[in-house]
């Protein structure tokens, strides 16, 4: 696979210490020593033989603003888990945002009739203005498709309407490649460099569906032990979409730990459990547990609108790096250690 182009665009003249083919950048200003500190103490330990791109964003990267031009046909990444409360609609819109601060245009589906990531981004339902009518009646999809406040992210919103379609589209001969069929002219658009589909907690058709469809599946699973028998679950349900050839080469790309809390054991122990099992599918980013995470969507905002410089939004920064640097194909450059002042204040 062809690598994306990059232009660097540096506010300084000294060119960062980094890898020529790596893909990690940033366009927020660097956080302060406390906000690093508290963003830190908030991860899970890291064994000195594995290093993480949260390190790389809070300690190496200098300030500066990347464009991304993309030379790859649109991927499709579905955010899914038929466990509900797990962090997937709040993973789904936060990724989404975070990743066009790097440049990267993103398009994001809402197939949950429950419409959160719609209304986490302050839109408003509108009957007909879902995929349900692209996937019934044959609409054009991109007549659905509307630009949010945040550069490079589009959205098609979702409405109730899209539970009605579950039945309409299980009768159909073709309800596993139907939501493929409609996502095919969006990919060979070249608008978008990933359409992230935001799935209902359910095995029900569309989720099956955006399985079908998807090229890769990012599976959000909360530190406990619930979110361990979901993820096998949808471990499962993902060889049955393989074996039955709806989508052979759906590929289980990430699992990422969400609402992480550092003091509890029970989560250090999941967050274990899961990388010795998942030791190359398994994100090194870790989500935490925040409050302000669960108020942003209350504001129709994502976190890095809400509380850009909080422990949640760093957390989603340090996923989007994490996520373009395993599509790059560069591994992430170890961090060097922090200055004392810096170790003293975390």
């Amino acid at each position: 696979m062809r690598r994306p182009v990059v232009n660097f665009i540096f506010p300084e003249p000294a060119v960062p210490r980094m890898m020529p083919s790596l893909l990690l950048v940033t366009a927020a200003k660097p956080a302060s020593t406390r906000e690093r500190a508290d963003f830190m103490t908030a991860q899970p330990p890291i064994s000195p033989s594995h290093f993480s791109v949260i390190s790389i964003s809070c300690w190496r990267l200098p300030w500066f603003i990347c464009k991304v031009q993309s030379q790859v046909p649109m991927r499709i990444v579905a955010i899914s888990n038929q466990k509900g409360g797990v962090g997937k609609t709040t993973t789904a819109l936060n990724l989404a945002a975070c990743l066009t601060q790097q440049g990267v245009r993103v398009l994001l589906v809402d197939l949950d009739p429950q419409a959160n990531a719609t209304s986490g981004l302050g839109l408003a339902q509108e009957e007909g203005g879902s995929i349900y009518s692209a996937l019934v009646e044959g609409a054009d999809p991109r007549q659905a498709i509307r630009s949010t406040r945040l550069p490079n992210l589009s959205i098609i919103r979702s409405h109730q309407e899209l539970a009605g379609c579950e039945i309409e589209l299980a009768q159909s001969g073709n309800h596993l490649g139907r939501l493929k069929d409609v996502l095919t002219p969006l990919r060979e658009s070249g608008h978008f460099d990933y359409a992230i589909l935001d799935t209902p907690p359910s095995l029900g058709v569309l989720m099956t569906g955006a399985l079908a469809a998807a090229d890769e599946l990012l599976v959000p699973i909360q530190c406990e032990y619930f979110g361990l028998e979901g993820l096998s679950k949808i471990v499962s349900v993902v060889q049955q979409i393989r074996d039955c050839g709806a989508n052979p080469n759906l590929v289980l790309e990430g699992i990422v730990m969400t609402m992480y809390d550092s003091r509890a054991n029970l989560a250090n122990q999941v967050v274990n459990d899961v990388r010795n099992y998942f030791a190359d599918t398994c994100y090194q980013t870790v989500i935490p547990r925040t409050v302000r995470l669960g108020e942003a969507p209350s504001f129709g905002k994502s976190i890095i609108e809400y509380e850009p410089s909080g422990r949640g939004a760093q957390a989603y920064r340090a996923l989007a790096l994490e996520f373009l640097a395993r599509r790059s194909g560069a591994a992430p450059m170890q961090a060097e250690d922090p200055a004392p002042a810096e170790a003293a204040a975390a």
